[in-house]
């Protein structure tokens, strides 16, 4: 492609800066979604319109990226890809709207409060509003944590769609919770898969969850969802506390109440936004 011949598309051209390598590598992203999360060579080629090598160059160097895996004849897509969209959800206004209800939120319950959103397994930190630190982990925007064992990931966890719930379910379950350099679980992080199914559904019907001394010793939290304009669960807000200062039940009654309504705030903010 030149600048003097621009490609066609269609029945658009194309301008001189598009880079159509990048164009056909999008495209074969795009080609797994929920039906098809499983593909092998041809029907990737297939479904980008793509010649059999073509397609085969574009899958392997996408997998030693890290963003697709193949046992040989299949491929699938990874967790990574998650990365690509994370960079958009840390531009949407969806922190920076936040953030002064979550320090409202700390000016009332003398606590920290932070939001987060689901990546993979993982929760990120969005939006942090600290008073003191309570944790061994230094918690920034950006941390990570997995989302079974913390209040914000039940709640994420909890609102996801039966068959993703258990998908991710599974793969975090196998996986070495000090792999990433991540706490070691506690004497009271439940892990017993069907257990852990069940807090879910508790979670998902009460509208909250509570964490009691699973991801660090010492440390309880109480999280609750945010919804979209939608009403999908966008992301989640908590209020961390030590153990040995307030008890689980006390969360409830001292600081629920505060949480559910900073969330509403948050939520009626970002519909605005919305529309």
């Amino acid at each position: 492609m030149t600048e003097q011949q621009p490609e066609q598309h269609g029945d658009q051209p194309r301008a001189a800066h598009f880079v159509q390598s990048l164009a056909r590598g999008l495209a074969v992203i795009r080609a797994f979604d929920a039906d098809h999360a499983e593909l092998t060579l041809s029907e990737v080629a297939k479904e980008c319109g793509l010649p059999r090598a073509a397609a085969r160059r574009f899958l392997l160097t996408l997998a030693d990226l890290g963003y697709v895996r193949t046992d040989g004849s299949r491929f699938r897509l990874t967790p990574r890809v998650l990365e690509l969209g994370f960079a958009f959800l840390s531009s949407v206004p969806l922190p920076e709207i936040a953030e002064p209800h979550l320090e409202r939120l700390v000016a009332e319950v003398h606590e920290s409060a932070s939001m987060s959103v689901l990546d993979g397994g993982h929760i990120v930190y969005v939006a942090r509003v600290p008073t003191r630190r309570i944790m061994t982990v230094n918690i920034t925007v950006g941390t990570r944590f997995p989302a079974h064992v913390t209040a914000m990931g039940r709640v994420l966890l909890a609102h996801l769609p039966a068959a993703e719930r258990e998908r991710r379910l599974t793969a975090l379950l196998a996986e070495p919770r000090d792999r990433h350099g991540e706490p070691p679980p506690t004497p009271h992080t439940i892990s017993d898969p069907d257990e852990l199914r069940a807090e879910l559904e508790r979670v998902r019907a009460q509208g909250y969850a509570v964490v009691d001394q699973e991801l660090e010793e010492g440390l309880r939290s109480i999280a609750a969802p945010v919804r979209d304009s939608a009403g999908a669960v966008a992301a989640a807000v908590n209020v961390p506390v030590h153990a040995s200062r307030t008890g689980a039940e006390e969360l409830r009654e001292t600081i629920l109440p505060h949480l559910l309504d900073c969330v509403a705030r948050i939520q009626s903010d970002l519909h605005a936004t919305r529309r």
